[in-house]
């Protein structure tokens, strides 16, 4: 196993209380990061140099079943590439959890609102699985967008990506029922991205 960083923090002090407490940083392996690139350069193609600039900056944790990646009331400044592993994206509306959409193998997700605007996440992500994720920040991606020409098509593809799949999302609402659209998530083949 090629080893690119590690990283050895104790998060319990400064995660006191918090449900965001049992995620902990791991080795970051040139496997997790190929497997990354593979992903995303189905938007973008990559030159070694542009590439280069996210690297140092990716990071893998890993978060237990029932925890949270991100947490509602919370700002969100991470964005994540699920390496395994299941979770679910949920608000809370009179005390009952609603889940909104699940995140599998391969795919990014956030609380890209939370990112961008700096505000408190309106969501939480709860893995439904003990989960594997590389992860950076969102002003890390900020910055690349200005050093690179690929970073900023890659940023302005996700945002037409997202933009697509909440179309999609608010059609699935207002028009399929529960049942039906739980049958179209089982049909789709857990091949989601948001």
């Amino acid at each position: 196993m090629d080893i690119l960083k590690v990283f050895a923090f104790d998060f319990k002090d400064l995660f006191a209380g918090s449900s965001t407490a049992s995620y902990f940083w791991i080795m970051v392996t040139t496997e997790a990061i190929n497997i990354f690139r593979q992903n995303i350069q189905r938007f973008v193609l990559f030159t070694e140099e542009d590439w280069n600039l996210i690297v140092p900056h990716l990071t893998e944790k890993k978060i237990k079943k029932n925890q949270l990646f991100a947490q509602e009331g919370k700002r969100a400044k991470e964005i994540a590439f699920v390496l395994e592993g299941n979770l679910r994206q949920f608000y809370t509306k009179d005390g009952e959890e609603k889940t909104t959409y699940f995140y599998f193998e391969n795919h990014l997700m956030s609380s890209y609102m939370s990112c961008i605007t700096g505000q408190p996440s309106q969501l939480s992500i709860e893995a439904l699985t003990d989960s594997r994720l590389l992860v950076f920040t969102y002003p890390i991606l900020q910055s690349l967008y200005s050093q690179s020409q690929q970073w900023e098509k890659f940023g302005r593809l996700i945002a037409e990506y997202i933009a697509i799949g909440l179309e999609e999302r608010m059609v699935g609402l207002l028009m399929l029922s529960p049942e039906e659209r739980y049958h179209q998530l089982l049909q789709s083949n857990k091949q989601k991205i948001l």
